[in-house]
């Protein structure tokens, strides 16, 4: 699998370039989901390629719940990622912050303004709530994205996602209509979070032409990559399992610190030293 360190320039414009190259090569792209500056920098000293940002891990970092928090705080957030690490990252910019169309579009500017190489936008106002938009107005809504895109100075990569699954759907035609439309508004990659079924998502990569994001991990389901490449996936991210994980790591220690006044169970593998020399 792909995890090189992109040798490319850190100016916005090469970064997308860059961005755009990455979803047509042999191999997946790999994209994990950093939450804050420091899980940025650690990523790329790894070696990954690309990032992408988390709403949920943001929404935590700041003691918010996914989504509860504004457009500028949102764009402030991307530019300290964008300014911090040398590889292209692209965001997770939820419904796009308004409902209309014109919303939609005034978001894809204000990130690429602030550095990012792209964006997914989706077409559910709150996925926890269950229903997304109206078939027509979504399609707007992506269209709307797809025409800010072009209207840009350098290349911007637009993810449509489609969360009929993540809502509670299981129609899948419903969702290959939806994402095809996408595509012919102008989406440079199809998504749809919480598809889970190899045989859809082989179908679904066939029947596009289109790059195709899944994601992964614990919480979805543990296909190897070699198989969701061989399915025709282009680009597999983590969502917030990253930060999960994190959060969770943290949560449990201080439990039991609360309750026993130590940690010791816990094996702390990654030493201050080591921490520290990922930020470097």
């Amino acid at each position: 699998m792909m995890t090189d360190k992109s040798t490319s320039s850190s100016s916005p414009a090469d970064k997308a370039a860059r961005f755009r190259a990455l979803h047509h090569e042999e191999r997946a792209l790999l994209l994990p989901n950093p939450w804050d500056v420091g899980s940025a920098k650690i990523l790329e000293k790894l070696g990954f390629s690309a990032l992408a940002t988390t709403s949920g891990g943001f929404g935590w970092s700041q003691g918010k719940l996914d989504g509860a928090f504004s457009r500028d705080e949102k764009m402030a957030h991307c530019k300290a990622l964008c300014d911090a690490v040398s590889i292209p990252i692209s965001a997770d910019l939820g419904p796009g912050f308004g409902e209309a169309p014109a919303d939609v579009a005034e978001t894809v500017r204000r990130a690429a303004d602030a550095g990012l190489a792209g964006c997914s936008i989706e077409d559910a106002a709150n996925p926890y709530l269950g229903g997304t938009y109206d078939f027509a107005l979504a399609v707007d809504r992506v269209a709307a994205a797809a025409r800010a895109v072009r209207d840009l100075d350098r290349d911007f990569v637009l993810t449509a996602r489609c969360e009929h699954f993540s809502t509670g759907g299981r129609d899948f035609d419903d969702a290959m209509k939806r994402l095809n439309a996408y595509a012919e508004a102008g989406a440079d990659v199809l998504y749809a979070p919480g598809l889970m079924e190899l045989d859809q998502i082989r179908r679904l990569c066939a029947e596009t032409d289109k790059p195709v994001n899944v994601l992964t991990g614990f919480r979805q389901f543990a296909v190897a990559p070699a198989d969701l490449e061989a399915a025709g996936v282009k680009r597999i991210s983590l969502g917030t399992d990253l930060a999960r994980i994190a959060y969770g790591a943290m949560l449990n220690a201080a439990k039991e610190f609360k309750e026993t006044g130590a940690i010791d169970k816990h094996d702390i593998n990654a030493r201050s030293k080591d921490i520290a020399g990922s930020f470097m």
